[in-house]
């Protein structure tokens, strides 16, 4: 024999069984038992039309484009699949993601022993990507309930559900949380405060149950990042905590719809340019861009600038993160606001009511600041006015900007209205021009603008 391949095939075979060892002991099959029977596959269906085929698009309709092409005018079916998780045996509630049902004509719900049920919708939420359904059945198992906010970066967890395929029902992966509180990752979706999982997950496991090694529920399975033309998993799943899903799950049941409080704020991240405008010794917290009339933060005597730090004494991570803490409470409640104004610490309190329906009124923006100006600004006027469809009468209007500009590198954009430069209020140019020379010495200028229904902080740094 080799005796260069001796060293090589020793560690081999004293490693081996170790590696089996581990393996065994490590086994997740008692949990995958248990809770196996409360994951469901859902599959949704919705009757299309020949219109909605195509569109509805004017141009089909028009009987020149008939006689070229065909189009069928009968129904078809469209059909969707999902998973979703048995909350409440009783009473038949299954908890799953709504865009797995939204839009459907008719919900099957399929058990691990193959039997088949029709589901009807309780109520679903767009803004959280969650729905709640029901069925009619008897010796069915619901799931238990864990903690999610017990959950640490580097548990164990198990994702269950239904990838690609009916067929593929009731598949386990194993994984780890790689991160919590990840937000901004669906577009379109309001509220986000997601675990991050490297747990195989797949199409078909939206709504699946995310469980700790104690066989608990702590996430419903929603999302998925990919690379290039991959609709496969790459490692980045993405579930919404259970905390937070119960929270609508009981609305949902309750009063068929989500009740969202609201405080009437605009507001941002804390970047290294706003901190060091303010003086801030870290980047802790979001600060107020804008505050709504008549809103419950004005009520309470939260200003812009202010920097909030905690709600109801937990710390705030960012912009996303207090919005879900300020919604998932309930209207009614009297919760303290932490803030830093003008490096001054203050508590307030804020009597929370329900969010309006005519808006997103607690919104946030995340803005790419830069390491001078390079802009041009007009006095708002007729003209300007309808070019930028602009709702504001006092500001400066930017309505011309240098390419890689200082005032472009830090997110302005033409058609934003300047209205604050550091502690000055802006109602016209000679506003501004007196504002600028006042900070000519400073490195870096703050710069509050309208832009649109929003509010948003800007950091503007000389070379």
């Amino acid at each position: 024999m080799n005796k260069r391949l001796m060293p090589l095939l020793l560690s081999i075979f004293i490693a081996a069984p170790v590696y089996i060892s581990a393996e065994r002991q490590n086994s997740f099959a008692d949990v995958v038992k248990e809770v196996n029977p409360s994951v469901v596959t859902v599959t949704s269906e919705k009757v299309m039309s020949g219109g909605d085929f195509h569109g509805n698009n004017p141009f089909f309709e028009d009987e020149f484009f008939k006689r070229f092409f065909e189009f069928p005018d009968s129904e078809s079916r469209r059909s969707a699949l999902g998973s979703g998780v048995i909350v409440d045996a009783e009473n038949g509630y299954i908890l799953t993601n709504n865009h797995v049902v939204e839009g459907a004509d008719e919900i099957n719900v399929q058990m691990i022993d193959e039997r088949q049920f029709t589901a009807e919708i309780v109520g679903r939420d767009d803004k959280s990507d969650l729905a709640v359904l029901k069925i009619e059945a008897d010796n069915i198992f619901a799931v238990r309930m864990g903690d999610s906010d017990e959950l640490e970066v580097g548990d164990w967890v198990l994702a269950i559900g239904s990838p690609f395929s009916a067929n593929l029902s009731h598949t386990v992966t194993s994984g780890i949380v790689s991160a919590k509180g990840r937000s901004n990752i669906i577009g379109g979706i309001g509220y986000e405060d997601f675990i991050q999982t490297d747990a195989a997950i797949n199409p078909g496991n939206s709504g699946g149950a995310l469980i700790n090694l104690d066989g608990e529920l702590v996430g419903i399975n929603t999302a998925i990042a990919t690379g290039g033309l991959s609709r496969g998993n790459v490692g980045i799943g993405f579930a919404i905590p259970i905390n937070l899903a119960k929270v609508i799950m009981d609305d949902l049941i309750i009063e068929g719809r989500v009740i969202r409080s609201w405080l009437g704020v605009f507001i941002q991240d804390v970047d290294d340019g706003i901190a060091k405008a303010l003086g801030l010794e870290d980047r802790e917290g979001v600060i107020v861009s804008d505050v709504i009339d008549d809103s419950p933060a004005e009520k309470a005597g939260i200003k812009v600038e202010d920097i909030i730090v905690k709600f109801n004494g937990v710390k705030v991570r960012d912009a996303s993160n207090l919005k879900n803490m300020v919604s998932s409470t309930k209207p009614g409640t009297r919760a303290s606001v932490d803030i830093i104004r003008g490096k001054k610490k203050k508590t307030l309190r804020v009597s929370l009511t329900e969010l309006p329906n005519d808006g997103n009124i607690l919104a946030s923006a995340k803005i790419d600041n830069s390491n001078w100006l390079g802009l041009g600004v007009e006095n708002i006027n007729e003209e300007n006015s309808q070019r930028f469809k602009l709702n504001i009468v006092d500001g400066v209007v930017v309505v011309e900007l240098k390419l890689n500009s200082a005032a472009s590198r830090s997110g302005i954009r033409r058609g934003d209205v300047i209205v604050r430069v550091g502690d000055n209020e802006i109602e016209n140019i000679s506003d501004f021009r007196r504002a600028m020379d006042g900070s000519e010495l400073q490195n870096t200028i703050l710069f509050l603008v309208k832009r649109k229904n929003t509010s948003l902080f800007f950091t503007v740094n000389k070379d």
